[in-house]
């Protein structure tokens, strides 16, 4: 039996970021079309490497019921992914904590109107 805590098998870390990179840009572009500043949101904005832990971190969460994880598993996911994708590990670190991880994203925000 798989553990809930280790991530489903994926596709290699290269098309992983290549994936996330576009997602990326799709964010950007976005933020710039409703007109907003780059100077202002680029640095709220994920690496492409956070995207991707984001990533297995929510096909995880998917594979094992799709519900909230607690704080606790949620923090064993992300070192999880970390000891799968040692490349990912800064990213993970830069995670572990930080609520929402989609800070980004105006929809997770409780500012957002």
């Amino acid at each position: 039996m798989v553990s809930p805590d280790r991530t489903p098998p994926r596709a290699s870390l290269e098309l992983l970021r290549a994936e996330a990179s576009d997602e990326l840009s799709v964010l950007i572009e976005e933020r710039l079309r409703r007109g907003e500043d780059p100077w202002e949101f680029m640095e709220e904005l994920p690496t492409v490497d956070e995207l991707v832990v984001l990533t297995l971190r929510a096909e995880n969460i998917a594979a094992y019921g799709g519900g909230r994880p607690s704080i606790a598993r949620n923090d064993r996911v992300l070192r999880q992914i970390a000891f799968d994708h040692p490349p990912l590990a800064r990213a993970v670190w830069r995670l572990l904590g930080s609520e929402p991880h989609r800070r980004w994203d105006l929809g997770t925000r409780a500012d957002a109107s």
